[in-house]
């Protein structure tokens, strides 16, 4: 009898039995996989034991077992049994099948069994070498997640029954549940595998990192490192890179070839290792996994030549330190029997942040010994090393036997905010580092040169004889500068204005000689460009006087010295109020009242400024809040605030919070800077203003036309306001008025409101009501007003 047709006839006999004994058949059958399946843990054992027990238990000709890839939307093969093929062989064609095709794909889908008694019939039959004419397929499901099918077949109608079903149904649940009993096995097999290789590593990385916290000197950092490296990886031929981007020179603080350490930090020139692997993976930035094929590959594409023998296996990395150096560490293999694995380029991968983090550590030690006392930009001394210095030759005077004092020059450079301004800040540093290039060529070795900040510069001449020897070199300084600078391509002529004062005695103090010399400065630079100007007793007087009117200034805010008048600011066509601009005045208890022009310079010097305006920024927020309750026509108020509120978003926070508290009206309170004040971070302005526009806050720019940086504001800045310089108004005339007609084109053209200030004649507003301009201001209509006068303006026609 052949095999199927015993099969078969197993089958029919199954059939034949009365209900009774095909229930009691179905159990010993579903027992006994029962029992099998508890005792097999391998997952290939396992679908071979399956498709077999089916075949031969269930007396069927075929059993096919497909595991679901859901990535991919398709079943894949991984146990097949039945009658063997012409040549002795059994196997399917049906290897991968997509989910949208055959009945089993419809199965995977859809979590439902399927029993074909005609396949002639169905439209997702889908033949495979053995044409079949009844099919039944049910799905593995685990946790209600389709893992597979089983699919079996047979060459006559109507073969599968109820009772084939049930029985298959239930070996592919307990198959289902041993598919993932094994897989978790595997998976905890793996995991211990992979936990113990992990202790390994963690503690070989875990020491990396505190070798890294712990290390001082890098001779030992890198030896004990190396040590560690070995540990993990093989690591016979190591050299760790340090490539310095300014020089274009790879240095090797350690190299490792054989196992032998060549001492010694070598330093090699872009030409030598242009054509290395190391200088094209730090060219990529990318690390290098690479067999002796790959390498060779690498070779004949000319991305790098070959030096010396080929390595079997090399392993590369390359990190970054800082803006000024890159680094990389390389292992690499000629025994045949190492070969580098993605698992070890993670692991040294690892080990370069590390490397990093102890070069960076190393180079920012020595850097910030340099950093702390000098200037980043010119390298020179700094504020603080030229106050040590000053304070160590005090010292030094009381101990002296001979006559000996120090000068100190303080120097500002003339006109180099109109270089930043037009020229910007690239060619406004350059401009400075020529300068001190210029000038130290002047001065003693023994002289300190420092840098303040900004365009401010000091030279400290310590342990002079005689005042000539000040007077020869400020005669010096200002001789080197005589000839026109190249900077950048722009031919640029330097000039510096100086102040000088000198310590006399060891009772002198080094910030007082500072300050003198500071002052002095300022009083050279008030005579005009390149003067010079000695510290002298109506110098110390202002001093005195300065510093008293900043307790002033102080006093003033605690006690509300200071009131905000109102200009009315209206339409030119019909005269017609549309706001004000508010503007301080300040009732000295002493004094009396004190005009802005006599303290706000004080407070800007002082940085007072910055806490005034805010004062007054609130005081005009609640004359806000009271009109807005008292009148119903829209009005706004321009508060103007220094440009150092640009360097902060804190500004933002404030204005919303005035906003909020004295629930004012969107677009009321608005504020205003002088064109000459200057914004130093454009960008964080920007920002700023960006920040008040859900407010309505507007921008007004003052004094438009009288300093240098408007072009780059209104390049830059959401500004929405121009207000003309009244020196311009005052030069109105009825036919010829070529700067004011250029500012209301460029206002026109960049979509800008204008005001003009100082209005004091009425053919001036005649003249103006001819142009574009839409608003004014002035004497002609109204002068600063109080509060309760302001009010009654307010919407009006005046």
């Amino acid at each position: 009898m052949s095999e199927a047709n015993h099969k078969n006839k197993g089958s029919q006999m199954a059939a034949h039995l009365d209900p009774l004994q095909q229930k009691s058949h179905q159990l010993s059958i579903i027992n006994q996989f029962s029992l099998s399946l508890i005792q097999i843990n391998d997952l290939e054992q396992l679908y071979s034991y399956v498709v077999n027990e089916v075949v031969s238990q269930l007396g069927f000709v075929d059993c096919v077992i497909y595991l679901a890839d859901h990535s991919k939307k398709e079943l894949e093969q991984v146990a097949a049994m039945g009658i063997k093929n012409t040549d002795g062989h059994y196997y399917i064609k049906q290897n991968r099948i997509p989910f949208s095709l055959g009945n089993t794909g419809y199965v995977a889908m859809s979590g439902q069994a399927q029993l074909i008694d005609d396949l002639s019939k169905s439209s997702r039959y889908l033949p495979d070498l053995t044409p079949a004419l009844s099919e039944i397929c049910v799905p593995l499901i685990y946790n209600n997640h389709v893992v597979g099918v089983i699919d079996c077949e047979h060459p006559d109608k109507n073969y599968f029954n109820d009772s084939h079903l049930e029985i298959l149904t239930t070996v592919a649940s307990m198959l289902s549940a041993k598919i993932n009993q094994c897989q978790t096995l595997i998976d905890l097999n793996n995991t211990v595998i992979q936990l113990n290789s992990a202790q390994k590593i963690e503690k070989g990385l875990l020491k990396i990192a505190n070798l890294t916290y712990e290390a001082n000197n890098m001779e030992e950092f890198y030896e004990n490192l190396h040590e560690i490296v070995n540990s993990l990886l093989e690591a016979k031929n190591l050299f760790i890179g340090l490539y310095d981007i300014k020089t274009n020179e790879l240095s090797l603080p350690y190299i490792l070839e054989a196992g032998i350490r060549n001492l010694g930090n070598k330093v090699f020139s872009q030409e030598q290792t242009d054509n290395t692997a190391s200088a094209y993976m730090l060219k990529i930035n990318t690390s290098l996994l690479l067999n002796e094929k790959d390498f060779k590959e690498h070779v004949a594409k000319k991305h790098f030549q070959l030096i010396g023998e080929s390595p079997h296996s090399w392993l590369g990395v390359p990190f970054e330190i800082n803006s000024q150096f890159h680094g990389l560490i390389v292992i690499q293999s000629y025994d045949t029997s190492v070969n580098y694995t993605h698992h070890d380029q993670d692991i040294l991968t690892y080990i370069s942040r590390q490397i990093s983090l102890a070069i960076d550590k190393e180079l920012t030690h020595k850097a910030l010994k340099h950093k702390v006392l000098h200037d980043q930009l010119t390298g020179l001394a700094n504020r603080s090393l030229l106050i040590d210095r000053l304070e160590q030759g005090i010292n030094r005077l009381g101990r002296q036997s001979d006559f000996r004092f120090h000068a100190l020059l303080y120097l500002d450079f003339d006109r180099f905010k109109i270089i930043n301004d037009t020229l910007g800040h690239q060619v406004g540093d350059q401009f400075l580092i020529t300068i001190c290039e210029t000038i130290s060529q002047n001065i003693r070795q023994v002289d300190t040169f420092a840098r303040l900040g900004g365009d401010e510069f000091a030279i400290l001449m310590e342990d002079i004889e005689n005042e000539s020897q000040v007077t020869n070199l400020v005669e010096r300084i200002q001789a080197s500068l005589e000839e026109p600078l190249t900077v950048d391509g722009h031919v640029l002529k330097a000039s510096t204005s100086i102040g000088i004062s000198y310590a006399m005695n060891s009772n002198d103090h080094a910030y007082h000689v500072l300050q003198c010399a500071d002052t002095a400065m300022y009083e050279a630079k008030s005579l005009g460009r390149g003067q010079v100007q000695i510290f002298n007793d109506s110098m110390q007087k202002k001093m005195v006087g300065a510093a008293v009117l900043e307790t002033d200034i102080q006093n003033g805010m605690r006690n509300n010295e200071f009131e905000l008048y109102y200009q009315p600011i209206f339409e030119i066509k019909n005269n017609k109020v549309k706001g004000f601009e508010a503007l301080v005045r300040w009732h000295h208890p002493e004094k009396g009242l004190v005009l802005p022009n006599n303290f706000i310079t004080a407070a800007e010097d002082s940085g007072q400024i910055l806490q005034l305006d805010l004062h007054l920024l609130k005081q005009a927020a609640k004359q806000i809040s009271q009109w807005q309750s008292e009148y119903k026509t829209h009005f706004t108020i321009t508060v103007n605030v220094s440009s150092r509120h640009f360097s902060s978003l804190d500004f933002v926070s404030f204005i919303k919070n005035l906003y909020q508290i004295y629930k004012l009206k969107t677009g009321s309170l608005c504020i205003e800077i002088t064109e000459s004040g200057l914004i130093e971070n454009l960008a964080l302005a920007k920002e700023i203003i960006e920040g008040l526009q859900s407010l309505g806050v507007r921008l007004y720019l003052d004094d438009f036309g009288t300093g240098y940086s408007a072009l780059g504001y209104l390049h830059q800045l959401p500004i929405h306001v121009l207000k003309i310089d009244k020196s311009f108004i005052d030069n109105l005339q009825n036919d010829n008025n070529p700067l004011v007609d250029a500012i209301l084109s460029l206002a026109k053209s960049l979509k800008l409101e204008v005001v003009a200030e100082g209005i004091e004649t009425q053919e001036q507003l005649d003249i103006l009501k001819q142009t574009s301009c839409n608003y004014g201001q002035g004497y002609l209509k109204a002068k600063p007003l109080r509060a309760l006068d302001a009010a009654i303006l307010i919407g009006k026609n005046i």
